[in-house]
């Protein structure tokens, strides 16, 4: 477990901002405990009231959980950030928002694994929640909060992640999808806050883009920032996650209506432009003023080389505020899939509201698995990796396949083409990751894992596509 020998220096009036941001945060998240839980619609949809305020709040600042890896994506490959980490997943947003929201809020089902009971059978939903739990996996957001309480406060890393993960769930456990909402209009101000200041006071100590010009690498200005079209391609394709996101659809199913929806998606995307701006310009001015600092800290170094008290205690509550918008709520996404799509479906207890308290059995078997991820990949940029490249094949074509055209793969087919994107990805993932050269995995025929799992999937759909009847989508 890597712990990093980074000095922080903290003022106390710095500690006493972040002090007022945790107790804010449990106040407000504790508030909507007292909500009615045993109602399963209030409980895992905030009752479908969810305005469109709220809807750009909490879909904006889940997004960024990531925030120490895009530091270290952007530390380490310069502008090609945005196109990897920005572009790919405004594109496929915009077709969400475009052709899918509205059909989703329309549904009016509770989750993904919902969608593929109805429209396949048992054994596909089935399948379709445990790869939906492991995709929503907390553990590279927990892995980043306990690195940010490891820096400021000296804990060591396995504390850290306990205590971290504990504190993250507390509220949710009690208060629902009504505590995550509140809480992301706070972390919302804060994350764009925070940036905002490091970005101004870093242009106006060293200048602006003739600095960078200067002091970067060359590849850092370019789009591809040294990497390989391949590299870069898979990205992309991981972005396609955009489409089968578990967040995405749980905001829709809670969308007051379907335009909503749709009008929260594509403004949801003018502020990730801007988020992207700050968070890549950050990552640029710390490897410019300094070039030789562990790449998942750049954001905190450069703070501590930049910020005087008061706006470096704002600037780190901000990185916190990102990192807990989104812990809090994919675990609660995770824990929903196993309560309500695991543990409910498979004790055939007919009373719905009796998933609202097995999900919250599913949060505390949520923290233990992220706990056991993190341990086992300590790295934000391979859990996404891993995560994406090998639960995308699994779900994207029975799920997107459930709401476009009229003829409709079979439950079995759909089921064939989960298991085989799946285990097609996971097998290529495995050989590369047994056959290392340099530290760097070989994949057969030279392949990135997330390209045989996709094509191995789509020609599956299509042979089962042809051969499936003619039927009106639901």
């Amino acid at each position: 477990m890597p712990e990093y020998d980074i000095t922080v220096s903290l003022h106390p009036v710095d500690y006493l901002i972040i002090a007022a941001y945790i107790i804010a945060l449990i106040v407000i998240g504790f508030r909507f405990a007292r909500s009615k839980l045993e109602d399963t619609e209030d409980y895992l949809l905030a009752s479908r009231t969810l305005t469109l305020p709220g809807f750009v709040a909490t879909l904006v600042s889940t997004w960024y959980g990531g925030i120490l890896g895009v530091g270290e994506f952007s530390y380490q490959y310069g502008f090609s950030n945005w196109i990897v980490f920005g572009v790919p997943y405004y594109i496929f947003a915009g077709f969400f928002a475009l052709f899918l929201a509205k059909k989703v809020r329309e549904s009016n089902l509770f989750t993904i694994p919902d969608r593929l009971y109805e429209y396949y059978d048992r054994k596909t939903g089935l399948i379709g929640a445990f790869f939906t739990f492991l995709m929503v996996s907390p553990a590279p957001y927990i892995l980043m909060l306990a690195v940010m309480l490891n820096l400021l406060f000296g804990w060591s890393m396995l504390p850290a992640i306990l205590l971290g993960t504990l504190f993250s769930i507390a509220y949710v456990y009690f208060g629902g999808f009504r505590s995550v909402i509140r809480t992301d209009y706070l972390q919302f101000g804060l994350m764009f806050s925070g940036f905002i200041i490091i970005v101004v006071i870093a242009a106006t100590n060293y200048g602006g883009l003739a600095f960078l010009r200067e002091s970067l690498p060359e590849d850092h200005l370019t789009w591809h920032g040294g990497n390989s079209i391949q590299y870069l391609l898979v990205w992309f394709f991981i972005a396609v996650w955009t489409l089968i996101d578990p967040g995405f659809h749980q905001r829709c199913y809670g969308a007051k209506s379907g335009r909503v929806a749709k009008n929260g998606i594509l403004i949801s995307i003018g502020f990730w432009a801007i988020f992207d701006f700050l968070t890549t310009a950050t990552g640029l001015y710390a490897r410019a003023i300094l070039p030789e600092i562990p790449p998942m800290m750049s954001y905190p170094v450069l703070a501590e080389t930049l910020l005087p008290p008061v706006l470096k205690g704002l600037f780190y509550v901000g990185i916190i505020a990102v990192i807990m918008s989104t812990i809090d709520s994919f675990s609660f996404l995770s824990a929903v899939t196993i309560g309500r799509d695991f543990i409910w479906r498979i004790a055939g207890n007919p009373n719905e509201d009796r998933s609202s308290f097995y999900s919250r059995i599913g949060l505390v078997i949520t923290g233990i698995v992220a706990i056991i991820m993190v341990i086992a990949i300590p790295s934000v940029i391979d859990l996404w990796y891993t995560i994406g490249t090998l639960f995308i094949p699994a779900l994207i074509y029975p799920l997107l396949g459930t709401y476009f055209g009229k003829r409709v793969i079979t439950p079995n087919g759909a089921f064939l083409i989960s298991v085989a994107g799946f285990v097609t990805s996971a097998g290529w993932y495995t050989a590369g990751m047994l056959n290392k050269s340099g530290g760097w995995p070989q994949y057969p025929l030279g392949l990135e894992p997330l390209y045989p799992g996709l094509i191995i999937g789509g020609i599956l759909y299509v042979v089962n596509w042809f051969l499936a009847p003619t039927e009106n989508s639901i």
